[in-house]
């Protein structure tokens, strides 16, 4: 089991607290490879940008408009967090339905 997000994130340190077993990625640290951001794209092609994000209302017009790979990659706080993969499936954010699911793993 994997979370990705960035270590100082309030809602990402709930969710390591709550999982123990699994391994942190700092997507601010070790930044993502296009391929794993472009799965996790088709996973979760409307949210994974957070557009309510103090980053993004930070960002120019003609950056929101970019490609959300190339934006993700200089911008890693722009991503809805956190991300956990779990026995091959994704989960994006830390909502009671994540929690229960990833509890019982």
């Amino acid at each position: 089991m994997y979370i990705y997000g960035l270590k100082n994130c309030d809602v990402v340190r709930k969710a390591r607290k709550a999982l123990p077993q699994a391994t942190m990625h700092d997507v601010r640290d070790s930044p993502l490879s296009r391929e794993k951001l472009l799965a996790f794209l088709a996973a979760f092609p409307d949210t994974l940008v957070n557009k309510r994000s103090t980053a993004w209302r930070n960002l120019s017009e003609e950056e929101r408009a970019s490609d959300p790979v190339l934006l993700l990659q200089a911008h890693p706080a722009l991503m809805k967090r956190p991300l956990i993969e779990a026995d091959g499936k994704l989960y994006l954010g830390w909502t009671k339905e994540n929690e229960a699911a990833l509890e019982q793993k």
